[in-house]
């Protein structure tokens, strides 16, 4: 790589880890270059400044340079953006509490399972953004997260066949289906889903209760069968906090 030096780059945290005594590294999702990692040094510190913005959810501008993959970091600010002409402001930060927090942290796992690094998708990051809004208002997560699967599904390139069946026929919103990974939806008479469920998925309308069931079924299925046996921490935690809740 040759030597490259990046100034305030849009990006969110994924996930950090200890560095030595001061410092850390980070997974960034960043808008134009992908998911990044950068050595953030001396950020632990008593005096830093920094470690306070090198959280997750926090809307950031990272500045960072270096030919090797992993960056240093040279500045991080909360990001600021223009509203209309003029106006500048800086983007609030992305309150999650209880659930929704935990729920964040899956995204960001499931980002750093499905992107690779130095990938650009701008597309993805705009989603994840949205799905951070979307978590926060806490109105409905699930749909949130399912869009989120779904649309980080087929910008990494394991979009799903949700249209036709293995007949190549249209599906039909009350018939009965299992489901392909490869393939796509199966005609069966006692299948687990229906057809309005992969006809809400297609059209990104989740609202009925048992298309959203049906819809986390489903993509817990496609996910599990791409992480090849790979188990996800976070969904661990989710399980145990609606076990407690449901108890």
């Amino acid at each position: 790589m040759t030597e490259t030096a990046v100034y305030l780059q849009p990006a969110y945290i994924l996930q950090q880890r200890k560095y030595r005594e001061t410092s850390l590294i980070i997974d960034a999702l960043t808008r134009d270059f992908g998911r990044i990692s950068v050595l953030a040094k001396g950020v632990r510190k008593a005096k830093s400044k920094t470690a306070g913005l090198l959280q997750p959810f926090i809307p950031l501008s990272l500045s960072f340079f270096g030919k090797a993959e992993l960056k240093t970091l040279t500045d991080v600010e909360r990001r600021a953006c223009s509203r209309q002409s003029r106006v500048i402001h800086t983007q609030p930060v992305t309150e999650l509490k209880g659930l929704a927090l935990y729920c964040g942290f899956y995204i960001n796992e499931l980002a750093a399972c499905f992107l690779h690094k130095y990938d650009p998708h701008p597309e993805v990051f705009g989603y994840y953004s949205e799905c951070l809004s979307s978590l926060a208002d806490s109105s409905n997560m699930e749909a949130a997260l399912r869009l989120f699967e779904l649309r980080l599904m087929e910008c990494s390139g394991y979009g799903l066949q949700l249209g036709y069946d293995e007949r190549e026929n249209p599906v039909e919103a009350f018939k009965k289906y299992d489901f392909n990974v490869g393939q796509g939806p199966v005609e069966v008479a006692e299948g687990r889903f229906l057809g309005k469920t992969f006809q809400a998925l297609s059209s990104r309308e989740l609202t009925d209760p048992q298309v959203l069931n049906e819809a986390k079924i489903l993509m817990r299925m496609v996910i599990d069968v791409y992480l090849q046996g790979r188990q996800l921490k976070s969904r661990a935690v989710i399980s145990k906090v609606f076990a407690t809740v449901s108890g």
